[in-house]
């Protein structure tokens, strides 16, 4: 398969990665995607399978990165890949599958990579990939997995991270009026969680719309819209409003849980809140990240607040129980959180800055470890 429009990853690269770029084509069932392993100085690499329409080897590469600092930072005895598959993932089951399989086929030889769920892909393409390479974290409980999706490990890292930071914003959870950009499996649980810790979801947002509501929006009645199939634009407790407007809303917590590149140089302004606590991976850019920390506006960045997945998916890989992965979720994503915002205050940086610094000098030390090939 030909590259992409987007710069080449390679071009992007560092002496930290990427370690290998695979571009995969099948014919005669339509697949395209691309796998980057970025690093694997601390042991097989765990990323996500995104699959959607728009997606890039750039973006790619991008994710893949995230989830090298986000594993160093935590710790873990894995590396950093992501892999993306060019398709829609609304498209009929059997087609899915077939895709998947496919997928799984492909990617077989590249024993250094696991492949979790993301975006457009769950517990189940997991089972599927599992059963065809016998390699996959995420999986249905039935066979012996830990489903991020269902028990929300990556939006309880989400609620902990903003517990945490909510100090360092002068804010308390107890009452403060969060929004959600993107209810889905992220999303969705951070609300839950938030929720359960005194706070109150103001304002949400999916690919079909945006509501608000300042008094409050109903949790349950918003995931009974989804699992219907509709946006929750169609929520009659609150006010439509477009999807770019909901950067605007005024609130106290901000949590971009959807697609690369929500927050930008050209949107950052019309940010309302005191903390930003961000549940996708990469969304917000550099320029973003400085302009809000000008503002005063706490950004926790990605690869320290949503690596609750990944610890799970860590947990899980090692044989690990349910129990053992919220622990450890609430241990690491809580820890990094803390030192990340007290190195950013100490040193006067943005706190993706600090938090690069200490994913990166983690990194390098196991690099030194290890004999590079």
């Amino acid at each position: 398969m030909a590259t992409d429009s987007f710069t080449d990853p390679f071009a992007l690269g560092d002496e930290i990665g990427p370690s290998k770029i695979v571009y995969i084509r099948t014919p005669s069932v339509g697949l395209r995607a691309v796998v980057v392993i970025d690093n694997v100085a601390a042991g097989p690499a765990i990323g996500g399978t995104r699959m959607a329409p728009d997606v890039s080897a750039r973006e790619c590469f991008r994710l893949a990165r995230a989830m090298t600092l986000k594993n160093a930072a935590c710790g873990l005895r894995h590396g950093g890949a992501k892999s993306v598959i060019f398709a829609d993932p609304t498209m009929p089951r059997p087609d899915k599958e077939q895709l998947i399989r496919a997928f799984a086929t492909a990617i077989a030889p590249l024993a250094d990579y696991i492949p979790g769920p993301d975006m457009g892909t769950d517990e189940t393409a997991m089972g599927w990939i599992h059963d065809e390479i016998g390699r996959a974290v995420g999986l249905p409980a039935e066979i012996g997995g830990i489903p991020l999706d269902v028990i929300g490990a990556t939006g309880f890292g989400v609620a902990i991270s903003a517990e945490v930071a909510a100090p360092f914003a002068g804010l308390s959870l107890k009452g403060a009026r969060v929004v959600v950009q993107g209810f889905g499996a992220v999303g969705e649980h951070a609300a839950r969680f938030l929720e359960k810790r005194g706070a109150r979801l103001v304002g949400v947002a999916d690919i079909g719309g945006a509501v608000v509501n300042p008094d409050g929006l109903d949790i349950e009645a918003l995931a009974q819209l989804k699992r219907l199939g509709k946006s929750v634009a169609a929520y009659r407790g609150g006010r439509v409003i477009a999807n770019e407007a909901l950067i605007a809303t005024p609130c106290d917590i901000w949590i971009p849980a959807a697609r690369p590149d929500a927050i930008r140089a050209d949107n950052v302004e019309r940010l309302d809140c005191r903390l930003v606590v961000q549940g996708a991976n990469v969304p917000a850019t550099r320029d973003a990240e400085g302009i809000m920390f000008q503002r005063g506006i706490v950004s926790v960045p990605d690869f320290i607040a949503n690596a609750g997945g990944v610890v799970s998916a860590a947990v899980e890989y090692s044989g690990g129980a349910r129990a053992t992965a919220f622990a450890m979720i609430e241990e690491k994503v809580g820890g990094n959180t803390r030192l990340t915002l007290e190195r950013a205050r100490a040193m006067s940086v943005p706190p993706v800055e600090a938090a690069s610094q200490l994913a990166i000098d983690r990194l390098r030390k196991m690099m030194e470890l290890r004999r590079w090939r």
